[in-house]
């Protein structure tokens, strides 16, 4: 798929990190670009930055994905490119021992749910809704209509310990991948998702300066932490290349995470 002017884009999670690098690039390719984002200040000033337009969207809530998507397509049509960043995550020990008080906890499921509910159900209600749209565009050459591109984790495969719900909704959006993929093959639609490592995204950059270098220096090469800029290439690059299609790759320096 060509990136210019004549194609829109929606990225969940644009706002800020790994989202607003790549709203950033697709811009800069030309691309009309929504952001689907609860960070109302940060989304505006983003859009407004690279020419596109933000929709207040929650990815937990059927009305407010189709409401989004349809403030994004009147503004900017039909898009052919999704690219899912909106995630977030906790960390709770399935059941653990108050080392002081001897006190026995053990993870809610709610609180399990709830990251299930954002990183997975999420992710998959604006596929959905999003390939629904696609279906009514008329094909590029070759046949395509569009490219999904998702947003997992190492954690899928390398899940340290407190982060069952993450691992599982990471590692259910890999699952979903290459059945969305199939699905919508005969469609012209296509389905990725890229595994980053340890990123310097806001999550990261609040911590002091040896944090993070310290974190870095796990990454077997290069030693250091992810560029944001990085996802990007790849989530354009899994857009362009058209043979491209039920994949889930790791973007992480060769790392692999140890159980804490």
């Amino acid at each position: 798929m060509e990136l210019n002017a004549s194609v829109s884009a929606v990225v969940t999670g644009g706002a800020s990190g790994l989202g607003e690098a790549t709203s950033r690039a697709l811009a800069g390719h030309g691309v009309k670009v929504a952001i689907f984002d609860l960070q109302k200040d940060k989304g505006e000033k983003v859009a407004q930055e690279i020419g596109g337009v933000f929709c207040e969207v929650n990815v937990t809530n059927d009305e407010s994905v189709t409401e989004g998507f349809r403030k994004a397509r009147a503004a900017n049509g039909q898009e052919r490119i999704l690219i899912n960043c909106a995630g977030t995550g906790n960390a709770f020990k399935t059941a653990s021992r108050d080392r002081k008080t001897g006190e026995i906890r053990f993870f809610q499921a709610k609180d399990f749910d709830r990251i299930i509910q954002i990183n997975l159900v999420g992710t998959f209600r604006c596929i959905a809704q999003s390939a629904a749209g696609m279906l009514t565009l008329e094909p590029l050459a070759g046949g395509e209509r569009g490219a999904i591109v998702n947003t997992a984790s190492v954690a899928a495969q390398d899940g340290q310990i407190g982060q069952a719900a993450y691992t599982a909704s990471k590692a259910g959006i890999n699952g979903v991948t290459l059945v969305v993929a199939r699905d919508l093959s005969q469609e012209g639609i296509r389905c990725n998702t890229i595994m980053p490592g340890l990123f310097d995204t806001p999550l990261l950059q609040g911590a002091p300066e040896n944090v993070k270098q310290a974190l870095g220096a796990q990454v077997p090469f290069p030693p250091r932490l992810g560029n944001p800029a990085e996802y990007a290439s790849l989530a354009l690059e899994m857009v362009k290349n058209g043979y491209f299609n039920g994949e889930c790759v790791r973007l992480d320096g060769a790392i692999r995470m140890a159980p804490r």
